[in-house]
């Protein structure tokens, strides 16, 4: 459903910037038919900056301001280089801009129309929940942030759980599960019951409702699918073992590689004239050294130093015990929290990736007393290994910054849908929902 979505508003939005432009100057039409599939490219990127501010039931007024003002930034900046690469004589930067603007507000408008229950009738998805607890009431939750477009017809109650959800939603137990799903006609069925063998959990017509055309879903399948992340709490081994998803594959990796080493060779002969300014203010603020240099724990568990600039005072860890980064941390400088603030910090690690030790995409690296730590504490947390390290990961544009194990936790879940799922396309997604992070200066600690 959200990929159909967003074909919509690619489709749409492309439209709407050429057919403006068009209108405006008709004499240019033949060019912009040329620069199209360039301004396709240039609208899948504001899509992906503004796909995490939109989908919002009740958003707040910053949010609508980032799906409108970031897409058009981008917009306004690419779209000469859109023609220039094509070749084709630009519009006057008044055109552009118009066109960018109206398409930008047209983007907003059709989110806050579509959040706002319009389309529904071709948009609505009706779902039945199996289970009446604490897991069901979070499906319930989940469901209600994630889209406005989903129908629970109710609750079927199984097990000797206690009742979690309203009462007046929890259907009877008269009729069959199968019997229930065909009359309200339900699309889909999410199992929200932590163990799927209890015999309570009627398996054979979960089987038979599958065999009708209904998709079924555990809890598992469901988190990942609707949130974007594995769930620690729903999660087995076999279910790792023996679901799709953990390619790993040689052209993969090299796909990947080379793609990390021009990234970052452009990337560092674009920000070589910021980087010198923040090793001058540096200097300058808290003297030498400038680079703060850390084990890390990288793929397979293989250690590397990691290069920052740094942040802290000399003598931040002057007892010698490892601690997390907290809330306006005493031991971060007055330069060092700007340099957070907008992930500055993290330039050197450009290095690491030309160097191999990490990737421009992946989770982040930790160090090797709290992977100790948390290896021990967590399941499954060694999982995420299994790749090279990124500068940034799914986890950094889904999750604020972690403090503690529980954080830590949470932000595995998404470390493993992204080991689990990740290609190029997702990678793609992720740098440009990073440029939204430093941008806004969101997390940073």
């Amino acid at each position: 459903m959200r990929l159909a979505r967003l074909t919509f508003e690619l489709v749409l939005v492309g439209l709407c910037v050429m057919g403006i432009m068009a209108w405006i100057l008709p004499e240019h039409l033949p060019a912009l038919v040329r620069v199209l599939p360039y301004v396709l490219l240039l609208v899948v990127a504001i899509l992906a900056v503004g796909a995490g501010y939109g989908r919002r039931r009740r958003a707040r007024d910053r949010y609508v301001f980032h799906a409108w003002a970031l897409p058009a930034l981008i917009g306004l900046l690419a779209m000469p280089a859109a023609y220039a690469v094509s070749d084709v004589v630009q519009p006057s930067n008044g055109t552009t801009a118009i066109a960018i603007l109206s398409a930008a507000g047209i983007l907003v408008a059709i989110r806050l129309y579509m959040g706002n229950g319009g389309f529904e009738p071709w948009l609505v998805r009706r779902v039945m929940v199996v289970g009446t607890g604490a897991e069901a009431a979070e499906v319930e939750k989940s469901l209600a942030w994630a889209s406005p477009h989903v129908r629970i017809v109710g609750f079927y109650p199984v097990g000797p759980d206690e009742t979690v959800v309203s009462t007046d939603r929890v259907l009877s137990d008269g009729p069959t599960l199968t019997a229930l799903a065909r009359s309200r006609r339900v699309d889909e069925i999410i199992v929200a019951v932590r163990e799927r063998r209890d015999q309570s959990v009627p398996l054979d017509q979960l089987l038979d409702c599958r065999l009708a055309g209904t998709r079924v879903l555990g809890l598992s399948s469901y988190f990942e699918r609707t949130m974007g992340q594995v769930r620690l709490d729903s999660l087995r081994a076999s279910w790792l073992i023996f679901g799709e998803g953990f390619r790993q594959g040689l052209l993969r990796t090299i796909l990947k590689r080379g793609f990390d080493i021009i990234a970052a060779a452009l990337l560092l002969a674009l920000f070589w004239p910021l980087m010198l300014l923040c090793a001058a203010l540096i200097l300058l603020d808290n003297g030498l050294p400038i680079l703060y240099r850390q084990e890390r724990t990288g793929k397979a568990g293989r250690p590397f130093t990691l290069y920052k600039f740094r942040s802290m005072r000399r003598d931040a860890e002057g007892d010698g015990n490892p601690r997390w980064a907290s809330l306006n941390d005493a031991r971060v400088t007055r330069l060092g929290a700007v340099l957070r603030r907008f992930r500055l910090d993290e330039l050197p690690q450009l290095y690491n990736v030309l160097r191999g030790d990490m990737s421009l995409v992946g989770p982040r690296p930790e160090r090797p007393h709290f992977v100790s730590e948390l290896s021990r504490q967590i399941p499954f947390y060694n999982a995420r290994h299994s790749v090279k390290p990124g500068l940034t990961g799914w986890a950094q544009v889904r999750y604020r910054y972690g403090e503690s194990v529980n954080d830590a936790a949470r932000k595995l879940e998404y470390d493993l849908y992204y080991v689990k799922n990740h290609t190029l396309f997702l990678d793609f997604i992720i740098l440009f929902r990073t440029v939204a992070v430093v941008l806004t200066g969101t997390g940073g600690r």
